[in-house]
């Protein structure tokens, strides 16, 4: 049940106002909710910044009506940018590395956009440079880059953030969320340390993942089936700011797939790795509240479920471990 009750004109006015949904699994002292933002029209959180980020693009004269968006993508973003290209009269070419869910690549070109495919080891950093490349070859062109552009956090900080604040009253004592871009975790962080300044805020990322080295850590690079979140080379990750973040936690692939299992069983969400990633990061902080561990300005902890587990079914995300990682 959604929270629009009159007719709308265009998809584009069904992104955002997602539900914020309990977490049964954590403490009752401490309760955890979860943003489902597979509610959107292009099911993830990504419809948020394709929409706001296209809309301010065409505003401020950066992207010519007509033109073309190009963007390197894991997949969700791409199918929220070619939801808004598609309403706001501009075209969409993505570069998405070939290891990513065939379920998104089929849905972006289902949605009018282009698909270019680049080679899984290259990682996301060739993604970019060929992005960048088709841009100059096509006329009004432009790469959004949604790893450094600050549109990307704006986004969070004018949508997600507010949503989840005004639902539980303003009553937000920490923020979790996983870090591909960063920019759902860094937008919501700065709405919430703006009205509560003693939240806390945890980042989240797969064992694997390198974002520690943001913090002087020795990170110990390896793969991950986790999606969506994670980096290899922090160099991209142009909008994460550490000075706003309060702990770091590394969640094993081992633990995810147990997650997302759990999540649908037990409390009837279907959601995808990364959704399982950051329940399991909440539920701990959520715990470490409870002991009275780390102290925060109310016995809240808000987190997103940014997409939904069908999108990996061919994954086998519901299989075994082995099936999932082999």
């Amino acid at each position: 049940m959604t929270t629009h009750r009159e007719p709308l004109d265009s998809v584009l006015e069904a992104v955002g106002e997602t539900p914020l949904v309990r977490v049964h699994a954590a403490p009752d002292a401490v309760p955890v909710y979860a943003k489902l933002e597979s509610f959107n029209p292009g099911a993830s959180v990504k419809d948020r910044i394709g929409a706001y980020m296209i809309e301010a693009m065409l505003a401020d004269g950066t992207l010519e009506p007509g033109g073309t968006v190009v963007e390197p993508t894991a997949g969700n973003t791409g199918i929220g940018f070619a939801v808004a290209a598609g309403r706001l009269g501009v075209d969409a070419v993505f570069v998405v590395p070939e290891r990513f869910s065939v379920e998104k690549q089929q849905l972006m070109r289902a949605l009018g956009a282009e698909v270019i495919n680049t080679p899984s080891e290259d990682g996301m950093g060739r993604a970019i440079e060929r992005a960048h490349e088709l841009a100059e070859e096509l006329d009004d062109a432009v790469v959004p880059q949604q790893f450094a552009n600050p549109l990307n956090v704006e986004a969070h900080y004018e949508t997600t953030g507010p949503e989840a604040f005004e639902a539980l009253d303003g009553e937000v004592g920490a923020v979790v969320a996983g870090c591909g871009t960063a920019g759902t975790l860094m937008g919501m962080a700065e709405y919430a340390l703006e009205r509560v300044p003693d939240a806390r805020v945890v980042a989240v990322q797969p064992e694997g993942s390198t974002f520690g080295e943001f913090f002087g850590e020795d990170a110990e690079e390896g793969e991950y089936r986790t999606e969506g979140i994670g980096t290899h080379d922090v160099s991209t990750n142009e909008l994460f700011d550490p000075d706003l973040v309060d702990d770091l936690k590394t969640i094993p692939d081992a633990d995810v797939h147990a997650e997302m299992a759990r999540l649908a069983s037990e409390e009837g969400h279907l959601v995808a790795s990364s959704s399982a990633a950051n329940s399991l990061a909440a539920r701990a902080v959520a715990r470490e509240i409870e002991r009275g561990e780390v102290d925060v300005p109310h016995d809240s902890v808000v987190t997103v479920f940014p997409d939904s587990s069908e999108r990996y079914l061919s994954k086998g995300v519901y299989r075994s471990f082995e099936e999932w990682t082999g």
